[in-house]
C-alpha cells in the first residue's frame, strides 16, 4: 500500500509540479504545504486560488511557536537565547518549521504504509536531488519553463516573481541585496519588522550586513541616484 504525499511549498516550482500531475491524473493523497508564518501575504492569497483550481483542499501544518519567538525568545540548551537569524551553515529556520516538521507529521502513516513525497525540484536544480520523487525532474522542467507555465494556468502571485526571484520567506537573510532592497521598497512594513528584530537578537542579519546597516546603505544609494538624476537634468 503506497501514499503518495506532495509536498508544496507554494512557490513556482512545486505549484506547477502540483497543476500538472492534477493535469495528468496522478495518484494524490494529500498535499502539505508548511507554513513558516513568514510568507508574503499575496502567497496565502495564491494557496487559496489554487485549492479552487484542483477542486481539493491543502493541508497547512504550522507550528505552535512563531518565527518570531523562534529567533528572539527560544532558549537552547546552550543557555542562548533566540536562534537569530539562519545562515548558509545553520538553516534552523528549514529544519523546524518544515522538514522536521512534515517528517513527523508523516511518521505514523510511514509505520503503515510506503509514503512517496513528491518534491518541487526544477530540472536545472537537480543537484539537489536525494531520495524522494522529483516530477519536475523527470520531465525536463527548468525553473522558466514552471514560472510560464503557472502564468499560462492564470497564477501570478500578485505579481511577486516581477519584483524577488524567489517567493519564499520575506525575511530570508540569503536573499540578494537587489532583493532586500526591492522588500524595503515594496513591503516597508516587513522591513520595519525586520529593522525590529535586528535590534533585539544577538547575531547580524547576514555576515557582511545587519538590518541597520543595509538600511543605511540603500538610504545612502538612493541619494546618489537622487544626485545623479538631478545632475543629468542640470547638464540638459
Amino acid at each position: 500500500m503506497e501514499m503518495h504525499v506532495v509536498s508544496f511549498s507554494g512557490g513556482k516550482d512545486s505549484t506547477a509540479m502540483l497543476l500538472r500531475m492534477v493535469e495528468l491524473g496522478m495518484q494524490i493523497d494529500e498535499i502539505i504545504f508548511c507554513d513558516t508564518g513568514v510568507e508574503f501575504p499575496q502567497m496565502y492569497d495564491h494557496i487559496a486560488k489554487v485549492e479552487k483550481y484542483i477542486g481539493r483542499p491543502i493541508t497547512k501544518l504550522r507550528r505552535p511557536k512563531s518565527f518570531e519567538y523562534m529567533l528572539l525568545s527560544h532558549v537552547k540548551k546552550s543557555g542562548v537565547v533566540g536562534y537569530s537569524f539562519p545562515d548558509f551553515r545553520n538553516r534552523w529556520c528549514t529544519a523546524y518549521f518544515k522538514r522536521d516538521h512534515i517528517k513527523s507529521y508523516l511518521r505514523q502513516a510511514r509505520k503503515e504504509m510506503a509514503v512517496i513525497e513528491y518534491i518541487g525540484i526544477a530540472a536545472d536544480e537537480s543537484k539537489r536531488i536525494k531520495d524522494k520523487r522529483y516530477p519536475l525532474v523527470e520531465w525536463g522542467w527548468t525553473e522558466a519553463d514552471c514560472l510560464k507555465y503557472c502564468y499560462s494556468k492564470g497564477f501570478d502571485w500578485g505579481g511577486l516573481y516581477q519584483v524577488f526571484r524567489r517567493v519564499s520567506c520575506w525575511c530570508c537573510p540569503l536573499k540578494g541585496l537587489d532583493e532586500l532592497r526591492q522588500l524595503r521598497k515594496y513591503f516597508p512594513e516587513l522591513w520595519e519588522k525586520l529593522l525590529e528584530w535586528q535590534t533585539k537578537t544577538w547575531r547580524s542579519f547576514r555576515s557582511d550586513y545587519s538590518v541597520l546597516e543595509l538600511e543605511e546603505k540603500f538610504m545612502a544609494d538612493e541619494q546618489f541616484q537622487q544626485m545623479e538624476l538631478f545632475a543629468g537634468r542640470v547638464a540638459v
